[in-house]
């Protein structure tokens, strides 16, 4: 979120404010990646099966690490086995299975490798996205499946809640059809391979085709993993004037078409920030 506020600008270089729920999600991601591994014991003594959990918003490199720890791999492997998983990404992807390594519960057992996993996550991102309903949504948003994965991608991360994903998706839809940049900090977040709350204007001068504040349009690939139901936000956004939104505490995200009104939500945003207490690490 932004933790300035700069003079009114021009509509080509308004700001736009996040939510910062990739922080969140990083942090229950190392929950779900400890436990990713363990057997459960059933009544009579038996181990039931394991699984491997992709939480919803997860990057790539999350997942990979994830894969490592659940098949007892080195550092590194699942990331490497790429090159030789042949997956079935769109053209478009050019090889890089960011946004489609779906979010699930996937079952380990001895036969299970890299490669069978990746596969298997890409091939359920391919049924999800694949659909009739998808592809008539994305061509009445004048995208394509893959540019709406990412933009799915982007209303994950920036999302506080479900029920705020339809509103995230039409922002982003109205600032790309008025020609705006998206100024998103989660795509930001992903080019420095980290999660915050806060964009500073140092982060907004960087030099990556994943900067929504320099570059206009979508950024070149998916930022995260998405859901099935930020991908319905993406396929049907809410219909709204909106161009600004900040969340101002939790529970409270703010959407408005007005750039003076959305400079007060940033202000109280502020405020509240310097009083909230220092988050535990």
């Amino acid at each position: 979120m932004q933790n300035y506020t700069p003079p009114t600008p021009p509509r080509r270089t308004i700001r736009l404010t996040r939510r910062g729920r990739t922080a969140l999600i990083a942090t229950g991601a190392v929950v779900a990646a400890t436990a990713v591994a363990v057997p459960l014991l059933s009544t009579d003594g038996r181990k039931e099966p394991r699984t491997l959990v992709i939480p919803e918003g997860w990057r790539s490199g999350q997942v990979y690490q994830a894969m490592d720890k659940a098949l007892a791999l080195p550092a590194g492997t699942s990331r490497k086995s790429l090159e030789k998983a042949h997956l079935k990404l769109p053209n478009d992807a050019s090889g890089n299975p960011e946004g489609y390594l779906f979010p699930a519960t996937y079952p380990l057992d001895r036969k299970s490798t890299p490669t069978s996993l990746l596969a298997r996550m890409v091939e359920t991102a391919n049924k999800k996205f694949d659909g009739g309903t998808v592809t008539a949504g994305a061509e009445r948003n004048a995208m394509n499946v893959y540019q709406t994965v990412t933009v799915a991608s982007i209303v994950q991360a920036e999302a506080a809640t479900e029920a705020d994903m339809g509103k995230v998706a039409r922002v982003i839809y109205n600032r790309l059809d008025r020609g705006m940049p998206l100024q998103m900090d989660s795509t930001v977040n992903y080019a420095l391979n980290r999660s915050t709350l806060k964009t500073s204007r140092n982060d907004t001068q960087l030099d990556s085709p994943y900067n929504t504040y320099a570059r206009m349009g979508l950024p070149p690939t998916p930022i995260a993993n998405p859901g099935a139901q930020a991908m319905r936000a993406a396929v049907s956004p809410a219909q709204g004037d909106w161009l600004y939104f900040v969340t101002v505490k939790r529970g409270d995200t703010r959407f408005t078409a007005d750039y003076e009104e959305h400079k007060k939500n940033v202000a109280e945003f502020n405020r509240a920030g310097r009083s909230a207490p220092a988050p535990s690490r």
